[in-house]
């Protein structure tokens, strides 16, 4: 092995003389990269993301990445997730700390002490917030360890964390990496920052029965993100959250264990039960509402892959056991001549933008339909870009009701000219529940991506790399188009299944592995590989084929 040697850093397009051995931070403390505002927190190292305590021993291609990259912003949320941790063990010895899942721009976490809730008063928070001042502002090292699992484990067993014990006992990884900051030890699917002085913005504040932990602004990263309230959306993830409970299935260890002991069948009947039930409650509502002379508008909007489509045919059917009729207008159709699409930043077609539909059009058809008028509904011609009429008429009869499904039906100014009173909006996402452990939670995002993922794959002829490098596109418009409109809803509807990701498991690492080595979109696949190596598979042969998650496997009784 030689002991000089060169890398390529990617960031100054050049190479660098390197001494074998030497760690990443320390190679970037002899370089100069201009356009990087911010210091980095990790580094893709042959497109695979690591630490910066990462040691160089051959030629490697290097790109520092700062907090404001999408891998950057998880290794600062993980390494605050540990300081939050190693505040109430130094603040509250003997509570546990659970982290349970995104909301309200922040991480919404829960205090226990023997099985029982602790109620979190502005004090405790007072307290947690300014300890974490304090480990950031003494800048103690996160250093990465990897030891034998049985020993990791009984370092777990000692501190308490029987989460963690139990999903590595369900893994059977013989090697497992672990995390010590001073006194404290966790684990993570992924690397930390060098110390904790690189986590410096962040905040607590009290939220419903527990609070928030809130890392910095997307938009300003020298600043907290400022919560905002999510309180259907809150409510949706607490009746999930208590369903897991019951069933005793809130960690992926204890979902693990649950297979291992034969009882797949078990949980995927519930899970599509709880979902059959949760639709049956939405379409009572929309019937009651109907029969009191509103409703006569269903608008179901809702992020990519989050279901809409299963969701909405399903809906119709229990519309239909509630004496109602229902009839689809798809908003595709209202799309304006390419030739007036708005145009994004980039000089691109934007046709998530709510003003790439002809809304004028829109807003007179639905008004002449409700008031039992013929309507030619247009057709979108995607080869021409142009609008079409095809002399499909639709009239409603009264007991018909109008289905209309698409990313803008919570934005008032999609219906803006059509009475209030007329229209019923369904929020639809995949709001994952599951924990992996009490300090990591599954990503409602990584959820859906690999929906998305799957679904391409079979069904779209796009391979896993072109669904990777599109998504940040999608999340952006989600972002501005979607996010924002959460709480217009009437429902809420939850779409994901806590058995999923165990069913997804092999299809979406037989794609993902896909991904070329040497493309940028390896550094996401081989992270959702490591995310999904922590499931246990179920043959997704048990699914039903009424199951929202057909939508993307195949096999569903359905027709898109």
């Amino acid at each position: 092995m030689a002991d000089n040697l060169q890398i390529y850093c990617k960031n100054t397009r050049s190479y660098i003389d390197v001494k074998g051995g030497e760690t990443l931070l320390e190679i970037f403390g002899r370089i100069d990269i201009p356009d990087m505002t911010q210091r980095p927190i990790c580094a893709h190292v042959n497109n695979k993301n690591e630490g910066l305590d990462f040691p160089v021993y051959t030629p490697k291609q290097v790109e520092f990445l700062d907090r404001t990259s999408s891998s950057g912003r998880r290794v600062y949320i993980r390494s605050l997730c540990m300081m939050l941790y190693k505040a109430v063990r130094d603040t509250m010895p003997g509570t546990t700390l659970v982290i349970e899942h995104s909301v309200s721009r922040g991480f919404y976490c829960r205090l226990s002490r023997n099985d029982a809730h602790i109620p979190v008063t502005p004090a405790i928070v007072s307290s947690l917030l300014d300890r974490m001042k304090q480990i950031a502002d003494d800048d103690i090292p996160f250093s990465r360890h990897e030891q034998l699992t049985s020993e990791v484990i009984d370092k777990f067993v000692q501190q308490g964390l029987a989460d963690k014990v139990q999903l590595l006992s369900t893994i059977n990884d013989l090697y497992t990496t672990y995390y010590r900051l001073d006194d404290t030890i966790d684990s993570y699917y992924g690397c930390l920052a060098p110390s904790t002085g690189y986590i410096d913005t962040f905040n607590l504040v009290p939220y419903m029965n527990g609070f928030l932990l809130l890392p910095f602004d997307l938009d300003n990263p020298s600043v907290p993100a400022v919560a905002v309230v999510q309180e259907k959306m809150f409510q949706a993830f607490t009746d999930h959250l208590e369903f897991n409970q019951i069933i005793g299935v809130r960690t992926v260890g204890e979902l693990n264990e649950t297979i291992a002991a034969g009882h797949s069948a078990m949980i995927v009947n519930v899970a599509e039960a709880l979902h059959e039930r949760n639709i049956s409650a939405i379409a009572a509502d929309i019937a009651q509402r109907f029969h009191h002379g509103g409703a006569r508008v269903v608008l179901i909007a809702g992020p990519s892959s989050s279901g809409k489509t299963t969701f909405t045919k399903r809906l119709s059917i229990h519309l239909l056991t509630n004496l109602l009729k229902p009839q689809m207008i798809s908003l595709d159709d209202y799309f304006v001549n390419r030739e007036d699409t708005p145009r994004d930043q980039n000089g691109e077609y934007d046709f998530e933008s709510l003003y790439s539909l002809d809304l004028e059009l829109f807003n007179r058809d639905l008004n002449l339909l409700i008031d039992g008028r013929t309507v030619e509904i247009p057709y979108y011609n995607f080869e021409t870009g142009r609008r079409e009429f095809r002399g499909n008429f639709l009239k409603l009869d009264p007991r018909s009701i109008l289905l209309i499904e698409g990313i803008h039906g919570l934005n008032p100014e999609l219906t803006a000219l059509v009475d209030e009173q007329m229209k019923y909006r369904v929020y639809v996402s995949a709001l994952t529940t599951l924990s992996i452990d009490n300090h990591n939670w599954v990503p409602t995002t990584d959820n859906r991506l690999l929906r998305r993922v799957i679904r391409d794959f079979r069904y779209r002829g796009a391979d896993a790399a072109k669904t990777l490098r599109m998504w940040p596109n999608v999340r952006r418009g989600e972002e501005r188009w979607i996010f924002p409109f959460q709480e217009n809803a009437d429902a809420t509807f939850n779409s994901s299944l806590i058995f999923e990701l165990s069913v997804m498991r092999d299809f979406a690492e037989n794609v993902l592995r896909t991904v070329p080595h040497d493309i940028p979109e390896y550094a996401e696949a081989n992270r959702l590989r490591r995310f999904l190596s922590y499931f246990n598979p179920i043959d997704r042969q048990i699914t039903p084929s009424t199951s929202l998650l057909r939508e993307f496997l195949g096999g569903s009784s359905f027709h898109y």
